[in-house]
């Protein structure tokens, strides 16, 4: 054999160890309603490692951050595996009803905001068994922000990470959002039905242009959401905080994160120029934007990874 073939074959092994940064393995955990799936992502080196759970947003997210043909961005699992090449291991899962935790679901008259919450806690549970980890860090993204703010305030975690969260409960996101969408005569409707809601109240009569949105069998589950206001929840938190939003997110605002930070003025607020709803890189021009939304091979933008990492790490060598 060639000393040059020799040495290109000794050279790619060396190449492909080095690019094995962690271990990768299916997980699950049992609830009341059935077993939910994730995928456990353990960073080699230094042991104990920092686990970070991430948690999705809302509608029918997987543990990667696809939701059947309309989202396929591979989010979770590029954030997960870039954490893992700094050394810090992570936890992503299908929420209840989706993916392999379909076992899990629940009719959507009986679902409320709180089961969600419950997930994360018997994840948190699960993981704080493993000697392989120390610290357990929560990560929400969008919706998932709001889920993790509660679940921090029911156990023991070392931080809360949000990421593109919103700053203002969902019944005004909601408005904001239909208003301009709306002709006046219909948002009217729409306004009083969230109002409604936000009261507790169920709503009856449902204009079939917003049935969808109002639906009697989700209406409960929009009840328990709006329970919440993110600014009051983020205020019981006393651990590290970090608030990291883009400003070419076309469905969260600067003005949301920045609402946090006054809501939690010791935590930590960055803001990444050019990071849109899916941590891609995006011109705020909103065809070019969602176009991301499609392409699972773009890659998380850089200087996500680098403040979860300082965050979680800090001073630490890596």
């Amino acid at each position: 054999m060639k000393l040059t073939t020799l040495l290109f074959i000794i050279l790619l092994g060396i190449n492909s160890s080095a690019q094995t940064t962690f271990d990768e393995s299916p997980i699950s955990v049992e609830t009341t309603t059935g077993t939910l799936a994730g995928t456990l992502l353990v960073a080699k080196g230094k042991s104990p490692s920092h686990i970070i759970i991430i948690i999705p947003g809302s509608g029918p997210t997987d543990r990667n951050g696809n939701a059947g043909f309309t989202l396929h961005t591979n989010a979770y699992q590029i954030l997960a595996h870039d954490l893992a090449a700094k050394g810090i291991s992570s936890l992503r899962f299908d929420k209840r009803g989706i993916g392999q935790s379909h076992q899990a679901a629940i009719a959507e008259e009986q679902l409320r905001f709180d089961n969600f919450v419950d997930d994360v806690l018997a994840w948190i549970s699960l993981v704080k068994q493993d000697n392989r980890f120390s610290e357990v860090y929560l990560c929400g993204h969008s919706q998932g922000a709001l889920i993790g703010m509660l679940a921090a305030q029911k156990t023991k975690v070392a931080a809360y990470i949000s990421i593109a969260g919103a700053g203002f409960p969902i019944d005004e996101v909601l408005k904001k959002q239909l208003k301009p969408k709306l002709p006046d005569a219909l948002y009217s409707e729409a306004e009083s039905a969230i109002d409604s809601l936000k009261m507790g109240e169920t709503v009856n009569k449902i204009n079939p242009y917003l049935y969808s949105l109002f639906r009697p069998s989700v209406q409960p589950y929009m009840i328990s959401w709006m329970h919440y206001h993110p600014c009051s929840e983020i205020q019981k938190l006393n651990i590290p905080i970090l608030l990291i939003q883009g400003t070419t997110d076309l469905q969260v605002t600067v003005e949301d994160a920045e609402n946090l930070s006054m809501a939690a003025p010791k935590a930590k607020l960055v803001l990444i120029d050019g990071m849109n709803h899916i941590l891609k890189e995006a011109p705020a021009e909103q065809k070019a934007n969602m176009a991301t939304y499609t392409n699972g091979q773009l890659p998380v933008v850089p200087q996500l990874i680098d403040e979860i990492v300082l965050f979680v790490r800090g001073d630490e060598e890596i």
